[in-house]
């Protein structure tokens, strides 16, 4: 946390020294923020803790539209073809702006050309966990396991093409074996599966996994991050037990292409205090998110990483969604 609070003071300091012209002035009137997934989606609870923090400052409503469908891409789209006027924003994630471009082999919208990208928001811990009746320990033990027994076990996710999907797919890459993937809709019909030992393992959002364990019927393995996590530092990563997969789980701020530097640096630096504050940070660590507000330059990396993270896996997996 120190590092990323480090990054985070700098670039409000930069943001601090950027002149606003008239994007001072930013908003004029309401703002809609678009979430391209269901309510209760982290993005959707993002997008309404930013709305709820700035509309004292802002001084105008902040309207939260749930637009879900096709994988994010619908209100991704929507946000693309807007107006640039700073008064529609959407929240964003990994898949409509990186991982959808090696999926769909053509997306309504073209994420590098149709949109601005302000600043990275927020960050959540995943977690490999298994059923406890597996009879592995740690990540070491249950890579020997699945390479003893290729094909054998089952892993569940979110859906196909979802980072839970992947990540679990580059973990039987790495490891030389094959798994079987049996996606589900949401979180908590991939734990119960779990607990059922439908499927023996998951890479899930820590906190769809964390109440689970208090029963010793599921186990937590690994963090997927490339670092331990702030909010888990007991839990050892998938690297370091050997395993060279990494699976960041973020969300960014996005608005439609031609909006005024200005602009975006007005809202990039609002933002970013925002979810800097004590209440906000405070919200955030209730769900196992860390903020990580970032340069327009540092998202545009983070998505490019995740683009040449995931291409050999998705290609090697033969995964599409068209």
């Amino acid at each position: 946390m120190k590092r990323g609070a480090f990054g985070c003071i700098a670039f409000l300091m930069i943001l601090a020294s950027t002149p606003y012209g008239a994007a001072a002035e930013w908003p004029t009137r309401t703002v809609r923020i678009v979430v391209p997934f269901a309510a209760g989606s982290t993005p959707d609870i993002v997008a309404r803790l930013l709305a709820d923090d700035l509309k004292d400052t802002v001084q105008q409503p902040l309207i939260i539209e749930n637009k879900p469908g096709a994988s994010g891409n619908t209100g991704t789209d929507a946000v693309a073809k807007a107006a640039p006027d700073g008064l529609t924003l959407g929240v964003s994630i990994g898949g409509p702006l990186a991982i959808n471009t090696l999926l769909f082999a053509k997306l309504p919208y073209d994420p590098r050309k149709d949109l601005t990208l302000i600043t990275t928001l927020v960050t959540q811990p995943s977690v490999v966990a298994v059923n406890a009746n597996l009879g592995v320990d740690n990540a070491r033990d249950l890579v020997e396991l699945i390479r003893r027994n290729p094909g054998k076990y089952a892993f569940g996710s979110i859906g196909t093409g979802s980072l839970s999907h992947l990540a679990m797919a580059a973990i039987a890459l790495r490891s030389g074996t094959a798994l079987v993937h049996v996606p589900f809709s949401s979180s908590p019909q991939a734990m119960t599966a779990l607990l059922r030992n439908d499927v023996q393992m998951v890479c899930l959002p820590a906190i769809a996994v964390l109440p689970q364990t208090g029963s010793g019927a599921v186990k937590i393995l690994a963090v997927s991050t490339a670092e331990r996590s702030a909010l888990l530092p007991g839990i050892p990563t998938l690297k370091e037990a050997g395993i060279d997969v990494e699976a960041d789980a973020w969300n960014g701020l996005i608005a439609p292409a031609g909006i005024s530097d200005a602009t975006v640096a007005r809202i990039g630096g609002l933002v970013a205090a925002a979810l800097m504050s004590r209440a906000s940070r405070d919200m955030l660590t209730a769900q196992f998110m860390e903020p990580i507000p970032a340069s327009p330059s540092a998202f545009r990396a983070r998505i490019d990483a995740d683009i040449a993270r995931w291409k050999p896996v998705i290609e090697a997996a033969k995964i599409n969604l068209d």
